[in-house]
């Protein structure tokens, strides 16, 4: 797990931490730029040169790897006396970052990293910490001292520290805390009332037990002010103090709207997986929603980052957590399963000709989602069982998924006998 505290450093380590800032961005640039230089000197053809001049490397020579790079590190410290002034763990990570990050271009399809100037440099990380690290009101870093702190809540106990990680916000300076316990957690099972989640732009969630919650306009509170600052900017020279202070300003702005969105998803996981014993959503790539007309208004409601955090929060409360296919949900009653036809945006309610159940569509839509995950949870973990269940006379998918009440394809709750009386407990 990781802990987050807020640090109240003196003004010479402030100086320390921007001094570390400033070599971890050094060292970062120069070992991208060599990695860059590598790959261009062999992307010309044999028989042409390329349209930008480009270094001429011998073709025998290696990549310059993490370790032919941290090698270097170590010579150029003869050379450069201030890479001495930082904690060589330091940069050693930072060139395990840079290496990581080559590694997802290549591997995830991501861009070239990109070179750091001195406000995109925000973090650097001490791999580990000495013995007996922490008090009540500071944490001792090697290079700095000890460095005061909030501990607004306390270390578990049994938990060792991994790794911290300074970073630098527009609030201050924050540590992260990597915190390790060896021991053999088990994934939740399926058990207690499930729940289907459908997410959307006139409500950011409706359950399938009816209720639906508003979305907050995090980002639209506060565009006003933020306009206005930014049109401010535009007159600042830049590199003087009057631009770095607004810049400031508008940091601090984005982060509070940052830090306004993050508590209210962490608050709404907990307030929905409460006396829940599932959660099932659609598998949704939340990234295409930012690429159309809604591109600022999916950006605002942060539905990928509320996914994670249920996901966290279901695994940390013991709650069964799973998606299920997106495709037909609001096209599919949930009541007798009848294909309702294909709905524009304009048509906010559902209406079965079948079984005239009617609800909203959003309501229906978690149904199906909720019915979807049962037949999962259905086919995935009692695969093994079925042929118990049949010889007492009941089939798995009438014990799992017998719901009776409205919008189901069953009742409520998980019941029956068997080994869905197991999953019921």
């Amino acid at each position: 797990m990781t802990y987050e505290y807020k640090l109240q450093p003196t003004t010479e380590q402030i100086a320390t931490i921007e001094q570390t800032l400033d070599v971890c961005r050094l060292v970062w640039n120069f070992a991208l730029r060599q990695r860059k230089d590598w790959c261009g000197s062999r992307k010309s053809p044999v028989n042409a040169c390329s349209i930008h001049s480009e270094y001429i490397i011998s073709a025998d020579e290696p990549f310059p790897n993490y370790h032919k790079q941290a090698k270097q590190l170590t010579e150029a410290k003869k050379i450069y006396p201030s890479l001495k002034l930082v904690h060589s763990q330091v940069l050693q990570q930072t060139l395990r970052t840079l290496d990581r990050a080559w590694d997802d271009m290549k591997a995830r399809g991501f861009g070239f990293p990109r070179f750091k100037n001195k406000y995109r440099m925000r973090s650097f990380v001490f791999p580990q910490l000495g013995k007996d690290p922490i008090r009540n009101d500071a944490i001792k870093f090697p290079k700095l001292g000890w460095v005061r702190w909030r501990q607004s809540r306390p270390i578990p106990e049994g938990f060792e520290i991994k790794q911290a990680r300074i970073v630098r916000k527009a609030s201050g300076y924050f540590v992260a805390l990597s915190l390790q316990l060896n021991i053999d957690v088990p994934n939740p099972l399926p058990h207690g009332h499930p729940r289907g989640l459908d997410l959307g732009f006139d409500f950011f969630v409706a359950t399938s037990d009816g209720s639906e919650i508003k979305r907050p306009r995090f980002l639209k509170i506060l565009q006003r002010k933020l306009k206005l600052l930014q049109r401010r900017l535009k007159n600042k020279q830049k590199g003087s103090n009057n631009r770095h202070a607004l810049n400031q300003k508008i940091a601090r702005l984005h982060q509070r709207i940052s830090d306004t969105r993050k508590d209210w998803h962490f608050k709404l996981s907990h307030h929905l997986v409460k006396d829940a014993g599932m959660i099932f959503v659609e598998d949704i790539n939340f990234v295409s929603w930012q690429r159309g007309i809604l591109s600022s208004s999916s950006a605002d409601a942060g539905f990928g980052q509320f996914v994670n955090i249920l996901e966290w929060v279901c695994w940390k409360t013991d709650t069964y957590f799973a998606k299920v296919d997106k495709d037909g949900t609001s096209q599919i009653c949930p009541n007798c399963g009848a294909h309702t036809g294909k709905k524009t945006l304009d048509v906010r309610i559902h209406h079965c000709h079948e079984c005239q159940y009617t609800t909203t569509r959003d309501v229906a839509a978690s149904q199906e989602v909720r019915n979807r995950g049962l037949s999962k949870v259905a086919s995935a973990e009692f695969s093994s069982a079925a042929c118990d269940d049949r010889a007492l006379g009941h089939s798995v998918l009438e014990n799992v998924c017998g719901l009776v009440a409205t919008g189901s394809i069953g009742h409520d709750t998980l019941v029956g006998t068997g080994r869905s009386r197991k999953l019921a407990s």
